[in-house]
């Protein structure tokens, strides 16, 4: 009898301390699954773009172009008729006239 009780004691004290060690074992292992989740990154993590640039306001409308050609064909004219009485050089008019189309 004592072989028997010898053994059975021997059983429970291993079937003990297997399920003691195997409750350690998950618990520590919830607890090293919880400390990565919080410090894992995503592995597709949303990718960081530049700011956009700042807006800025429209710039004035331009005039119309019909009311600028009419003033610049006004100057040619009478920039035509200061050559033509003899007021201008022709080199003169021609620096003018390149000076008011260019504008």
């Amino acid at each position: 009898m004592g072989l028997i009780r010898g053994v059975a004691r021997t059983a429970v004290v291993a079937g003990t301390a297997s399920a003691v060690s195997g409750r350690v074992q998950r618990r520590q292992q919830g607890r090293w699954a919880a400390q990565d989740a919080q410090n894992a990154q995503p592995a597709y993590a949303e990718p960081q773009y530049a700011p956009p640039p700042p807006q800025y306001a429209a710039p004035p409308p331009a005039a119309p172009a019909g009311d600028d050609m009419d003033a610049k064909l006004a100057q040619l004219r009478e920039l035509a008729g200061l050559r033509d009485q003899g007021v201008l050089t022709p080199a003169e008019f021609d620096a003018q006239k390149a000076r008011i189309l260019s504008a």
